[in-house]
């Protein structure tokens, strides 16, 4: 009866470890820090500034506890951690290339958020909100410069999710992105809100 009890724990716990070992999640926070890298480059000078991060209510667990819990966890499930948090990387040839882009590009369609022309959509890309206020000769040029940009934010999130070696993840990453976009518009830029509706920021 004892040994039986032992194998039955045995067996629980080579389960767990499975478990934990094959269910990989999106790591938000290490594409939210990627994605702040790269729009704030995009935009320059336009970036506005982050706002100080709150405290984080899970450092405040006592250290003895920490200890207690992490060392427990790993003594269970000693692979379990490297890879359920896999490494995101954001930084291809392919991502320097959309991304310098797109920098070059947005110095050309600054004066189009300002105006109120253009704002960031919800679905991370660019919406023409306005064109009533862009004058007849320059409409051409602007739709252009749109289409040329959401052309390449589209390739963006698709290879960062690819060089991961995660398609699925692309979903993830735009959502991502599209937090960033809005997080860091300028005072008085155009984005979409959850509804679809155009808000002043």
């Amino acid at each position: 009866m004892k040994t039986f009890r032992v194998l039955s724990l045995l067996s629980a716990l080579l389960v767990l470890a499975a478990c934990v070992t094959i269910n990989i999640y999106f790591p938000a926070a290490e594409a939210r820090e990627a994605a702040e890298k790269i729009v704030d480059d995009i935009l320059g000078e336009d970036a506005a500034k982050p706002a100080p991060a709150k405290d984080d209510q899970s450092m405040n667990i006592p250290m003895i506890e920490q200890g207690y819990t992490f060392n427990l966890f790993d003594l269970l499930v000693p692979q379990a951690q490297a890879a359920a948090q896999p490494k995101f990387d954001a930084d291809t040839p392919l991502v320097r290339k959309l991304q310098a882009a797109m920098k070059q590009r947005h110095s050309q369609l600054r004066e189009f958020y300002q105006s109120g022309a253009i704002g960031f959509t919800q679905n991370a890309l660019i919406g023409i909100r306005d064109l009533g206020l862009v004058p007849l000769k320059q409409r051409g040029q602007l739709k252009n410069l749109v289409e040329a940009q959401n052309k390449d934010r589209n390739q963006l999130y698709k290879e960062i999710a690819r060089a991961n070696g995660h398609p699925e993840w692309e979903k993830d990453v735009r959502a991502t992105f599209s937090k960033t976009w809005i997080g860091s518009a300028a005072k008085g830029w155009w984005y979409q809100n959850s509804s679809g509706a155009w808000v002043q920021k």
